[in-house]
């Protein structure tokens, strides 16, 4: 056979030829990278099924520690030197117990004169009234006139009265002398003091205040919405802001609303210390949460839920192993857990971790599924 000569023009033709072939498989190979390129799972997830729980119902309020009741121990003395201090702030006192003395020479002297002044009057009373038993007793003789049996028997009776205003001026010495020892009126702590050894105190001059019992109550402040929830007996953990936390209840809520806050106090009994140091104190702002039962919500981990925009979304698990952006509502939150409101089906597969990195439509790859479905067919307990 002769050797085929191509001449210098056909082979320019078969160039030409071979490349407009490429460029017509080059778009097709493309779309087919692309293609699977989209195949590819944007993100390997684990999912779950949303868990009925029972979740507390809590109000959640603020107010002041302050004490039960504050008692304003006060001088009843007249113009007597403190001479003995014998407590401080934050002593525990019992009820009775001395807290104060004043100098009590004076009061003495003064018991001691109306004792004696007493003395007096008792002996001229007994001496008017044996007068007067013997004019009555020759009354019927006509011994003495009606007009000195009368004067007897009125100095009689003058002699008893300043006998029993005797009496009287002792037992006000006596009290004066017994006010010079300032106690306790209950039991409970110290919380203020501003008696000064050597001080000249007059009658009504604060030295001390206590309260009373040792007891602290929370005043928390609920909106008049609110109000209706509580009651007398309501249990409440109270948290102060040094961490410190209480459990106490509902002792009374108050008869009225501040027009200006629209709001009321409820009292809330904090209990009693019992000898050790206290952990909230007077004055300590603190929060607290109402406990008001218990309702089944519908839950899911905190981490399946992401905010975008202001809004809260799940990313629901599909068929096609794509997922799907849902708008839900958020509610109540315990521990890593949160309520969803609505917007939720109860059997959806949702990504528990990773929602932060999905979009509408991503294609996944899931890890968790069998696993959820396997508890999802369990029969709830």
């Amino acid at each position: 056979m002769k050797p085929l000569h191509r001449t210098p023009s056909a082979i320019a033709a078969l160039a030409v030829a071979t490349a407009l072939a490429a460029l017509a498989q080059a778009p097709l190979a493309q779309a087919e990278d692309k293609k699977a390129a989209a195949a590819k799972p944007a993100l390997t997830v684990s999912t779950v099924r949303p868990e009925k729980t029972s979740l507390p119902i809590r109000l959640t309020a603020n107010g002041n520690v302050a004490a039960w009741q504050e008692a304003v121990i006060s001088s009843e003395s007249n113009g007597l030197r403190l001479s003995d201090v014998k407590v401080n702030v934050g002593d525990v006192v019992a009820k009775g117990e001395v807290l104060a003395v004043f100098a009590p020479e004076t009061p003495q002297a003064e018991v001691a004169q109306a004792r004696a002044a007493l003395m007096e009057a008792e002996a001229a009373a007994a001496e008017a009234k044996a007068n007067a038993d013997r004019a009555r007793s020759i009354e019927s003789t006509g011994a003495l006139s009606a007009q000195q049996i009368s004067q007897y028997t009125t100095a009689e009776a003058t002699g008893q009265a300043r006998a029993a205003s005797a009496r009287a001026m002792l037992a006000s010495a006596e009290l004066r002398l017994r006010y010079t020892r300032v106690v306790a009126p209950d039991a409970g702590v110290i919380s203020a003091r501003s008696a000064t050894v050597g001080a000249v105190a007059g009658p009504g001059t604060e030295l001390f205040r206590m309260i009373r019992q040792g007891r602290l109550e929370w005043r928390a402040e609920v909106t008049a919405a609110d109000l209706r929830n509580l009651k007398t007996g309501t249990s409440a953990v109270v948290k102060a802001a040094n961490g410190s936390e209480l459990t106490g209840k509902v002792r009374m809520v108050a008869p009225t609303i501040d027009p200006q806050t629209r709001s009321a106090l409820v009292y809330v009994d904090l209990p009693a210390a019992n000898g050790k140091q206290p952990p909230f104190k007077a004055g300590m702002f603190a929060t607290g949460q109402f406990e008001l039962g218990s309702s089944d919500a519908l839950t899911v981990p905190q981490q399946a839920i992401t905010v975008r925009d202001g809004f809260s979304y799940v990313f629901r698990l599909n068929q096609d192993q794509r997922v799907s952006q849902v708008k839900v509502q958020p509610g109540r939150r315990i521990g890593d857990r949160i309520e969803v409101l609505s917007g939720l089906a109860t059997d959806a597969l949702i990504v528990a971790a990773g929602a932060g990195f999905l979009n509408d439509g991503d294609l996944v790859r899931n890890t968790g599924a069998p696993a959820q479905a396997a508890a999802a067919a369990k029969p709830a307990r």
